[in-house]
């Protein structure tokens, strides 16, 4: 049994976003160690967790709602599912009535305080994102914590399945921005080790694949996990704008989002090794992860 087992087998921990794409892999891991897991859900009875969790209702819009659910917890896995954070402060305080201990899945484009100062004034006028707000927020709670940084979420480039379906092509802008893109289950595994083992108090842990690749690149990768050729179109920024707004209805968030594929072009992603000297397990690559999708994209 390693250490990381022996100190699950005495927690209990709470997982919020336990349905989503990294919430569910990190429910998976901290039970295969031996955790007591509870899944913070809207509604128990349509939740579909895995047998052996224990399901509680609550909503982070509600920090009320939550105080069952954080009755006896020793962390907490936090999702934050708004793009503002007017809700985090009670939340914040209703968690830390109750335990010490939690770890945030933030972002890669968070930037600490000093990088804020160094930035140029024209980009620091530009409203901050959510993660950042609510790192800083954690970070003035008391709360003893763990930020996961990861760079792009394998799993977004979902959104281009249902194009891939029909014409065999992805339509998107900056098709030459170079990502580092992470398997959602890496992300999983390093929480749920930052929940149950020490050492990972007040780390800014930076998760990425093991190698970037273009835009372009990633269409490719997937032509061959489904066996047919995957072309790339590039959007103009502006119908690029029109196409997001449309889909995600925050301008600020559009905003960021084209931003940072237009930097990726001459900067690409960081590549990172963190998931391997965390877990002992080389992060997983894109590839690996368009196999285990490819009945997405046909």
């Amino acid at each position: 049994m390693t250490i990381t087992d022996r100190h699950a087998h005495a927690r209990k921990i709470l997982v919020t976003g336990a349905t989503g794409h990294v919430g569910r892999h990190v429910v998976s891991e901290l039970r295969d160690a031996g955790a007591h897991v509870r899944a913070l859900v809207r509604n128990p009875d349509r939740a579909n967790i895995a047998d052996g969790v224990e399901l509680v209702r609550g909503d982070l819009s509600v920090p009320e709602s939550l105080e069952a659910g954080l009755e006896g917890v020793d962390a907490v896995f936090l999702v934050w599912p708004f793009l503002t954070v007017e809700a985090a402060p009670a939340v914040l305080e209703t968690i830390a009535k109750h335990t010490r201990r939690l770890v945030y899945l933030s972002a890669a484009s968070v930037s600490d305080e000093r990088e804020e100062r160094d930035r140029p004034q024209d980009d620091a006028k530009r409203p901050p994102l959510f993660h950042t707000d609510m790192e800083r927020l954690i970070a003035a709670s008391g709360l003893e914590w763990t930020f996961l940084r990861p760079t792009g979420f394998a799993t977004n480039t979902l959104g281009w399945a249902p194009m891939i379906r029909a014409e065999s092509v992805v339509r998107w802008p900056f098709g030459k921005a170079t990502r580092s893109l992470i398997h959602e289950r890496d992300i999983a595994a390093v929480a749920a080790r930052a929940l149950t083992s020490d050492g990972h108090v007040g780390q800014r842990y930076v998760l990425t694949g093991p190698r970037a690749l273009t835009q372009i690149e990633q269409a490719q990768v997937i032509g061959e996990a489904i066996g047919r050729s995957v072309r790339y179109e590039d959007l103009f920024p502006d119908e690029a704008r029109r196409v997001l707004l449309a889909a995600w209805g925050n301008p600020d968030f559009v905003e960021a989002a084209i931003e940072g594929w237009g930097q990726m072009v001459s900067q690409p992603e960081a590549v990172t090794s963190t998931v391997e000297q965390i877990t002992g397990i080389p992060a997983r690559t894109f590839h690996e992860w368009a196999v285990e999708h490819a009945a997405d994209f046909r």
